[in-house]
């Protein structure tokens, strides 16, 4: 299924509108993908058992969704409103959960309740371009079950599909709450990815900004500036929502599960650390570009001193010489336009001297 991806240089239209007038709760994409086919994949998995399915009707998905197995219930295209509606009522979801879970504009957040844990997250990813790719999900944690609703087809847990097809696997001997913390830890892997394509982009434009300062290494500045600001945005609240998964009293989440999900929490906090340095290096770079703007200005100025400095005496004597009176002795000599060029020279470079030994050239 091809889907063209939204990138951060992508300028979106307010979707607003949309929601004026409407109930909350009120099930309403707000993306820029309408019209997107809704497609379902459902994994079931134990120690013993692995199937892979791809249900056609509601009656389907609830059906693999009771057996005993583990379930991966990955829903791909969340503009279909009506289909996003009944599916989570088949799954008892709040309609304020589903009114987040096709909301692309939703900040990322962890609701939880009694029978399911709810959570909004971006995933970031390079595609291969390496230009970085923002996706909105929802990850619903149930008893036996994970409900995973994704804007594309293209995400970052392959990973994970293939860890669950090995029989020896840990992912395989554990419940849904495993696959849980599975499918964040890819998502806060993958951060790493990105954040080492930033500090890639960084590095490209300091040796820029040093070699050649052009109007246009000026624009990727900022337009770097504005992509770690939107990234930061969107991974910030990533350590304070794990560990609130982490001290979660919620029976969904077992003891065993929360020690790895505290790993993720740690990732978080160095995440959120290099993000910092990061957003302090781009910030500075347009102080750089500007320093060494001027610096290069202040080098011509200095060159063009330098030269109207030699220029000015021998553009004196040049005018004394010139002056149209009859009374002048010297423009009489036999020799005297040979010496006024002798002295003109030796002036010229006896300030040339003076100048290279002041470092001044």
């Amino acid at each position: 299924m091809a889907i063209k991806k939204s990138k951060f240089k992508i300028k979106k239209t307010s979707t607003l509108h949309k929601k004026m007038g409407k109930a909350p709760g009120t099930v309403t994409y707000m993306g820029q993908r309408e019209n997107t086919a809704t497609l379902v994949s459902i994994i079931n998995y134990s120690q013993d058992v692995y199937d892979v399915a791809l249900p056609n009707t509601f009656e389907d998905i609830v059906k693999l969704k009771n057996r005993s197995e583990t379930s991966w219930i990955d829903v791909i295209g969340i503009s279909d409103e009506q289909y996003i509606d009944n599916l989570g009522k088949h799954f008892g979801l709040n309609s304020l959960v589903l009114e987040d879970a096709v909301n692309p504009q939703q900040r990322p957040k962890i609701d939880e309740y009694e029978d399911y844990i709810f959570g909004v997250f971006k995933m970031l990813y390079l595609d291969e371009n390496q230009e970085i790719v923002s996706e909105h999900l929802a990850l619903t944690l149930l008893d036996t079950s994970v409900l995973v609703f994704q804007e594309l087809k293209d995400d970052v847990f392959n990973g994970v599909r293939e860890r669950i097809k090995l029989k020896s696997g840990r992912i395989r001997t554990r419940g849904a709450d495993y696959l849980y913390f599975a499918l964040l830890d890819a998502i806060v892997d993958n951060y790493f990815v990105v954040l080492e394509s930033i500090n890639q982009k960084i590095e490209n434009l300091e040796e820029e900004v040093y070699d050649n300062p052009t109007p246009d290494v000026a624009r990727r500045i900022q337009d770097l500036k504005k992509e770690v600001l939107r990234i930061r945005r969107h991974i910030f609240p990533m350590r304070e929502l794990i560990g609130r998964l982490v001290d979660s009293e919620s029976k969904l989440i077992s003891k065993d599960t929360k020690i790895y999900l505290k790993d993720i929490q740690d990732h978080c906090v160095e995440i959120n650390e290099s993000l910092q340095i990061y957003r302090e290096m781009s910030m500075s770079l347009m102080e750089m570009y500007m320093s060494n703007i001027s610096n290069k200005m202040n080098e011509v100025m200095k060159v063009l001193t330098i030269m109207a400095s030699i220029f000015i005496p021998l553009t004196f004597i040049a005018g004394v010489y010139g002056m149209n009176f009859d009374n002048m002795p010297e423009l009489h000599y036999k020799h005297a336009y040979p010496m006024v060029w002798g002295v003109m020279i030796a002036m010229f470079i006896g300030m040339l001297i003076y100048f290279k030994r002041k470092k001044w050239l």
